[in-house]
Formats: structure tokens, C-alpha cells, sequence
């Protein structure tokens, strides 16, 4: 089994992503007020901050800064997880490993965790996290996309209303008509 090693930095912020079993499914969007439901859940019983998010159709990407002397990002992950799938109905196919653990089949069973290491790194990844639905082809600008802190963003004045552009302008006149 492969070693997993994860950075604990108490009160620290990290980027995260997290992603459902089936890359081809749309559990996430289509069920979002369940998953809202799920943050906070985890969140009454263990804050934390969310600095950006988006959610796609099959994934999660976000930010999040602990409290003070506080490290535990993974008992936060597996009761999101957690209470996101005791919502859904049972009907996921489940391998004969899952079943043995008695896990659903809903999520991939780990994520992704990077520590963000200073203010350039935060931006970037912010930058990542809202223009992720546009580099899916999901929407042609960043403000289109419902399932993110975007909108929340550009109020508090972290971004401009255009910013990201819009590739559908980009796009014209390059290619096949």
C-alpha cells in the first residue's frame, strides 16, 4: 500500500481537490444543495474557512485555512464526503474492496492537497480554482459559472467582473466557422 504523505501545518491554508469515483457523472451540480448541506455539516463541528471554491460536475476544487493549531484538513474531507453520500440514494456500483470496507463508490478515496506557501502561491491557485469551468468548456467566462466563489470574489473586490476574459470572443474568427 502506497504511503501517503500529507502536510499538516496547523492554521495553515491549503488547496485541495476532490473528486467523485465516476468522472463521467454530475452528482456534484446536480445535487448541490445536498453538497452545500455537507459543508456545513462538517463545518459546524470542525471550522474552517473557505477562501475560494469551485465545484464542477465531477470535482472539487478549493481553498480552505484552518484555525489556529489546527491540522486536521482530513477529518474535514471525510465528513463532507460522508454526509454528501448518506444523501444520495444507493444505487453507485461498488467494487468487491468497497464493499468489504463498507464504503460507498461515490468518491475517489483520497484527494489532492497542496500547502500554500505565500500570498503569489494563494493567487495562483485562486486564479486556477475560478477559471477551471471555462478551461472545461463548461462556460465562455468566469462570472457565468453558479458553483463558485467567484461572484463572492469580485464583490469583495479581489477581481474584476471581466476578469478570465471571454474565450468565446477569443475563439472567433480561429478555426472552422
Amino acid at each position: 500500500m502506497t504511503n501517503y504523505r500529507r502536510n499538516f501545518v496547523p492554521g495553515g491554508s491549503f488547496f485541495f481537490t476532490v473528486a467523485l469515483a465516476d468522472r463521467r457523472s454530475a452528482l456534484l451540480t446536480a445535487h448541490i444543495d445536498q453538497l452545500r448541506g455537507a459543508f456545513r455539516y462538517a463545518r459546524d463541528r470542525h471550522p474552517f474557512t473557505i477562501d475560494a471554491i469551485v465545484v464542477l460536475p465531477d470535482h472539487i476544487h478549493t481553498i480552505w485555512t484552518l484555525p489556529d493549531g489546527d491540522k486536521d484538513f482530513s477529518l474535514r474531507w471525510r465528513l463532507i464526503k460522508a454526509a454528501f453520500s448518506r444523501a444520495q440514494p444507493a444505487v453507485e456500483p461498488i467494487s468487491a474492496s468497497r464493499a468489504s470496507r463498507a464504503e460507498r463508490g461515490i468518491w475517489q478515496r483520497r484527494f489532492w492537497e497542496h500547502t500554500l506557501r505565500d500570498e503569489q502561491d494563494f493567487a495562483a491557485h485562486a486564479d486556477y480554482i475560478h477559471f477551471n469551468p471555462v478551461k472545461h468548456g463548461y462556460v465562455g467566462r468566469a462570472r457565468d459559472w453558479p458553483y463558485s466563489s467567484f461572484a463572492a470574489m469580485v464583490r469583495d473586490g479581489v477581481y474584476p467582473a471581466d476578469w478570465g476574459g471571454d474565450v468565446r470572443e477569443m475563439a472567433q474568427g480561429f478555426g472552422e466557422p
